[in-house]
């Protein structure tokens, strides 16, 4: 029975309007964030201070990770980039804007936008805002 009142209360997530091409390089980015490799430091397996999720341009004179050896993990290059198109865009289509207050809601283009509230906002003035967002029909990134 709380499962029925659950499925009642949901209510889609609005969705960011936009043309086909950019649906089209959305899609092409997902597919191309699943198949990039995850890259390492050259050599963080030798030292314990060395983390394996940060990255740093291999730089010495010999180094097999700058030469591009295949043996080495891969290195950072300009193919991995996502489509120029939507670059930078949250993962649901909506461009991000960081609102500290009330008045920065009232900004936002709800069609294209989406709002991320920041980190130093307390609760009750976090509360107005997703009230505004609400209002405005506006989608909110990091609800409370």
């Amino acid at each position: 029975m709380a499962e029925e009142n659950d499925v009642e209360d949901y209510q889609v997530k609005k969705k960011p309007s936009f043309d086909e091409e950019t649906k089209r390089a959305l899609r092409k980015r997902k597919r191309l964030k699943r198949a990039k490799p995850k890259f390492s430091r050259q050599e963080w397996f030798r030292y314990k201070k060395l983390d394996e999720d940060t990255w740093r341009k291999p730089k010495g004179i010999h180094s097999k990770a700058r030469k591009n050896l295949k043996y080495r993990s891969p290195k950072v290059s300009v193919g991995y980039r996502s489509p120029s198109k939507v670059r930078g865009l949250h993962p649901s289509g909506f461009e991000e804007v960081l609102v500290h207050n009330v008045d920065e809601v009232k900004d936002v283009d709800p069609e294209k936008q989406a709002i991320r509230i920041a980190h130093g906002v307390g609760m009750r003035k976090r509360i107005d805002i997703e009230q505004k967002a609400e209002e405005l029909e506006i989608r909110v990134l990091n609800p409370s």
